[in-house]
């Protein structure tokens, strides 16, 4: 009998996260456009936010397809949050819907959306001499 190994599957709660998620409920919106091409809207409110990604929720029925190119940004009044991670304090954010929510059984329109900030990651710093030379064409 040959007996191999099965890789255990992480669900969300166990794996890792790739930025601090801090409790944050700002309200926010979300701009995008449709299949038209026509511009479309909705207010959100926050549920969760990192460096990297934020979790909304709709305050009314909207639906927005997945890996949808939308514009986030936190309302004018609560940018100036401490707690908010400098890239949302900026203004509108390019965004990936990543995940949707479980649907509402009264509007059958997802709850929420979990949205990757298109953000370039912070780096390091590094000295020139721990980076080694640069190559130059000629």
């Amino acid at each position: 009998m040959n007996h191999t190994a099965v890789p255990t599957r992480q669900t969300p709660s166990t794996s890792a996260r790739i930025g601090n998620r801090r409790k944050i409920a700002v309200p926010g919106r979300l701009t995008w456009r449709d299949a038209g091409g026509a511009l479309r809207f909705v207010s959100v409110v926050t549920r969760d936010v990192s460096e990297v990604d934020a979790f909304v929720e709709c305050q009314v029925p909207a639906s927005i397809p997945l890996y949808r190119l939308v514009h986030f940004q936190i309302e004018r009044p609560s940018r100036d949050m401490r707690e908010l991670p400098a890239v949302l304090r900026s203004g509108k954010v390019l965004s990936a819907v990543y995940r949707v929510g479980p649907y509402k059984s009264a509007s059958g329109t997802p709850q929420g959306y979990a949205l990757r900030l298109l953000v370039e990651p912070i780096r390091a710093a590094t000295s020139p001499e721990v980076a080694g030379p640069v190559a130059i064409a000629n």
